[in-house]
């Protein structure tokens, strides 16, 4: 039987886990969490008791944690995958974190046997649950050949960005910085709609239909004249800590960031007044500032 494993069962993780039993692995996976532990095993899963275990038991890992620290922890900890899987086996890179990191695993895994891809994802929390996400995938192209079909089990694009550690991620920054800046631009026109007395849904139905209109754009309007600025499945901790991945990549390199400098102070706001939220609530911020709400 195919086997695969999940690290990290949150949003994301555990949408890659739903789509990879749905598809006919055997799925082995560990979090932290004992609820979401629960939740996994409830789903078909096979609960283990370590990233070690998980490696075990599994010819390629999705690591779906949040930052580089974590991953680095559960890919070449004491107890870690590349001291658990099986000669050949694969770890897919599927959080997203700083390019110079990725590129530090691939080197310290040299020589192991394990292979790794560094494939950061877009789609969010119903991407990952609908086995819709963009992966943005770097590897060896026969280590990719290889595991397409673990990949296609829970992504409905994957683009081959490169070969090496850190590609993906580079890419993943680049896109973080767009994604931040249209959602920050979008918080401001709400606030502006609403100070300026607009009905949500004319802001909604303009927006949606004109050349502006995204998915991005139209998910964090809904989101706002419907006042759903919690438990949506976007966290603002990932957006704020992926625009810090993008302007430290951009530091490193010399590259002035302007616009995405200034989303990141919206979301500085935004996490600092409610840091329980989601991406949208940096909207609330700048509604206190202004006195006014934008409701559909």
């Amino acid at each position: 039987m195919k086997t695969a494993g999940v690290i990290g069962l949150g949003d994301m993780g555990s949408g890659l886990a739903k789509n990879l039993i749905k598809n006919g692995f055997e799925t082995s996976g560990f979090d932290l969490s004992n609820t979401r532990m629960s939740a996994f095993a409830e789903m078909g899963g096979k609960a283990k008791d370590s990233a070690g275990e998980v490696g075990a038991h599994a010819d390629c890992v999705f690591v779906m944690v949040m930052n580089g620290d974590q991953a680095r922890e559960v890919i070449l900890g004491e107890d870690g995958l590349v001291t658990n899987m099986g000669k050949g086996g694969t770890v897919i890179l599927s959080a997203t974190i700083k390019p110079a990191e990725a590129r530090a695993i691939g080197r310290d895994m040299e020589g192991s046997g394990i292979n790794l891809i560094d494939t950061p994802v877009s789609g969010g929390f119903p991407g990952a649950q609908n086995g819709t996400l963009t992966m943005m995938a770097a590897g060896a192209p026969d280590v990719l050949d290889r595991n397409a079909e673990a990949m296609q089990a829970v992504s409905g694009t994957i683009h081959r960005v490169g070969a090496n550690p850190g590609d993906g991620q580079t890419v993943k920054a680049c896109l973080q910085s767009l994604i931040g800046s249209i959602f920050s631009a979008t918080f401001e026109a709400a606030a502006l709609a609403a100070k300026a007395g607009v009905s949500g849904q004319a802001l909604l139905d303009v927006f949606s239909s004109s050349s502006a209109g995204c998915g991005v754009v139209n998910t964090a309007l809904e989101n706002i004249i419907d006042r759903k600025f919690v438990a949506t499945g976007s966290h603002i901790a990932t957006m704020h800590k992926d625009l810090t991945i993008s302007l430290a990549l951009a530091s490193e390199l010399g590259v002035p960031m302007q616009t995405a400098s200034s989303a990141m102070q919206v979301f500085h706001a935004g996490k600092t007044k409610y840091p329980d939220g989601d991406n949208w609530i940096c909207t609330r911020v700048i509604e206190e500032i202004v006195g006014a709400e934008l409701h559909r």
